[in-house]
């Protein structure tokens, strides 16, 4: 029997989750993960991503990725799947993180590249092979996102450890512009678009899906350009994605999902920051025009 039995392979449309914080950003909030996850899975969404770029992992320690991602399980509570981001700055907090996923029961994990050291093919793949192996059978899926981790995947290492190791199934591409996606379209990789406007073009290409950070405060919309998608629906997104980030983004996303009726906080972990009032009237603003009035 194949190791990926009984694991169900991710696609749709996927919201890279916020976080809940409370207290300047310095602790989870447990009481916001239920009614956030409403939200998430009463817009059509296929599942969430946990603690990813947007979910801002790097800044968590691995202690509460651990709580947050058992938080996330309870408060998603089998409506739709749950993917674990593991990507940390050492490949020993990785396979912890990875570890733990497969053992309290999500669908999925991803790992992005260590930031900060530019490391070759090599070093790459020992990383990416260690992770893998730490939660198999879950299905193991390379964040791609060179602008963050500081250097991209080899993509021949890439098609290499798909032979090597069964349980990884896919990437999320987090590249622009769509020359530097489109060299990851690798055969036997279920592919998803990060950036929102080459949903259209992943979609015509063959990617299973979307994971967007977009999706944590917009879900409805993502998810509809996910199902059908469009050039014009993937440009409306790709509009809406350059405004969140004109303001400082976590937070602006927080504060939209508060917006739509969400109890979530927008606090975030420094040295990440909140809207000054100037910043928050702007973006208010702006909401009310392009979505009307807030949710109750």
């Amino acid at each position: 029997m194949s190791a990926m039995a009984g694991h169900r392979r991710l696609e749709g449309a996927i919201a890279a989750a916020a976080t809940p914080l409370c207290e300047q950003g310095t602790r989870l909030d447990e009481e916001a993960f239920g009614p956030y996850a409403d939200f998430l899975v009463g817009a059509d969404l296929d599942g969430i991503l946990a603690f990813g770029t947007n979910g801002e992992a790097v800044l968590l320690s691995v202690e509460e990725r651990k709580h947050g991602l058992e938080l996330w399980r309870d408060a998603i509570a089998g409506r739709a799947l749950v993917a674990a981001h593991c990507g940390a700055q050492t490949t020993a907090d990785t396979v912890a993180l990875a570890a733990h996923a497969a053992e309290i029961g999500v669908d999925a994990v991803a790992v992005i590249g260590p930031p900060y050291f530019r490391l070759d093919a090599s070093a790459q793949r020992a990383h990416l092979l260690a992770a893998a192996r730490a939660c198999a059978p879950l299905p193991f899926y390379v964040y791609e996102f060179a602008a963050t981790a500081g250097y991209a995947f080899d993509p021949s290492m890439l098609a290499a450890l798909r032979d090597e190791v069964e349980n990884v199934v896919g990437m999320k591409v987090s590249d622009t512009p769509w020359t530097a996606f489109e060299r990851y379209l690798l055969d036997g990789f279920d592919i998803f678009v990060g950036p929102e406007s080459l949903i259209h073009l992943g979609r015509e290409a063959g990617a299973v899906g979307a994971v967007s950070a977009l999706a944590s405060a917009f879900p409805a919309e993502v998810a509809a350009v996910v199902r059908e998608p469009t050039e014009a629906g993937a440009a409306r997104l790709a509009r809406l994605r350059e405004r969140v980030e004109s303001f400082p983004r976590h937070a602006a996303l927080k504060r939209t999902a508060a917006w739509r009726g969400v109890p979530l906080r927008p606090d975030v972990r420094p040295p990440l920051r909140d809207l000054d009032d100037t910043e928050r009237t702007a973006l208010e603003a702006w909401l009310e025009e392009e979505l009307g009035s807030a949710a109750v």
